[in-house]
């Protein structure tokens, strides 16, 4: 009887092993710039809208400069992209004693639609923001020029962040 017992819990254990297995084998994991699906050329083949700021042309430089490869913006886009770029510095630490913030962050934030160019259809509206840390100097030039690099350092990792958002959406 015992040896019933045991046939039947390695039986059980064979079958439960296989339908892992089964279930493994249909999982797929792909590159996210795959050559399969033409992810690099339907990226290259979005145009972006014209900033408002340098902020937002910051992010849109970058932009284009991801999705094309540096090969600049399509003569005839497949996609459009509507960008909204907002920049916002904020104290994070203030010093009483002087009644001045001596570290911060720059939060650079955007709002964003893709849209087919052929009809117009909405694949996706999202919003992504990034956040970059600064100290503030002393010295009044020093400050501006801090949250100037902390409003560039944003603005780069806000364009990946959106570059990886576009070809997720475009490779589906």
């Amino acid at each position: 009887m015992s040896s019933d017992r045991s046939n039947l819990t390695r039986r059980s254990m064979l079958l439960a092993s296989f339908g892992l297995l089964s279930v493994a084998a249909g999982c797929q994991v792909r590159p996210l710039y795959s050559e399969d699906k033409g992810t690099r050329r339907m990226l290259a083949s979005i145009s972006f809208s014209a900033a408002k700021d340098r902020v937002g042309q910051e992010v849109r430089n970058r932009l284009i400069f991801l999705a094309a490869g540096g090969q600049g913006e399509p003569a005839h886009p497949e996609y459009l992209v509507d960008l909204n770029v907002q920049a916002e510095t904020q104290d994070v630490l203030y010093d009483r004693t002087s009644d001045k913030a001596t570290a911060g962050r720059v939060v650079v934030s955007a709002d964003y639609t893709l849209k087919k160019a052929s009809d117009g259809s909405i694949l996706r509206i999202a919003h992504r923001q990034a956040v970059a840390l600064v100290d503030f100097p002393s010295q009044e030039f020093a400050k501006l020029r801090a949250k100037r690099d902390g409003e560039n350092r944003a603005a780069q990792e806000l364009a990946e962040l959106i570059t990886a958002d576009l070809a997720a959406i475009l490779s589906k």
